[in-house]
């Protein structure tokens, strides 16, 4: 069964507390946004993630989008990652799973599943990659790639 939303659909509104203040989607109108959903703060595979994307801020920052993770834990463990690795992403406590629910990002007994999730400027979901084991996770370069489906996406339906 394909998760959900999928591209095309329109991605529901959220909110949530920060290390870097209060989100919330609906805010962001008028640009890309890439929600970044990972299983948990300081464990091997989201830390080499989220410092491959310190490592490589430039490229990142020339995908002219707004970058967030996403997780369960709280706003505490979220400063606390992002200081002990001077990361350059933003990361959202969901501590309840309920964004990671609601963009069909959770599993029973596993919590938050690594997945990305690209929403257009409108508010519209134009890509969508979910990983299975979240053993692995997107590059910068591979985020450029999903980017650029997006766009192909939004040319499409006008």
């Amino acid at each position: 069964m394909a998760k959900s939303p999928q591209p095309g659909d329109r991605a529901p509104d959220f909110e949530l507390e920060g290390t870097e203040g209060r989100f919330r989607l609906a805010d962001h109108h008028g640009r890309r946004v890439v929600l970044l959903f990972y299983p948990g703060d300081n464990t091997p595979v989201c830390t080499k993630q989220f410092c491959s994307y310190r490592d490589n801020a430039e490229d990142l920052g020339e995908l002219d989008a707004v970058f967030v993770g996403i997780s369960s834990q709280d706003l505490d463990s979220h400063a606390s990652f992002v200081a002990k690795n001077g990361l350059n992403v933003p990361l959202l406590a969901d501590t309840d799973h309920a964004v990671a629910k609601l963009y069909d990002a959770h599993a029973p007994l596993i919590g938050t599943r690594r997945a990305v999730i690209v929403i257009d400027p409108q508010g519209i979901v134009r890509a969508r990659h979910d990983h299975l084991f979240g053993v692995d996770f997107q590059s910068v370069d591979d985020l450029r790639e999903m980017l650029a489906e997006a766009e192909r996406r939004e040319g499409a339906r006008t």
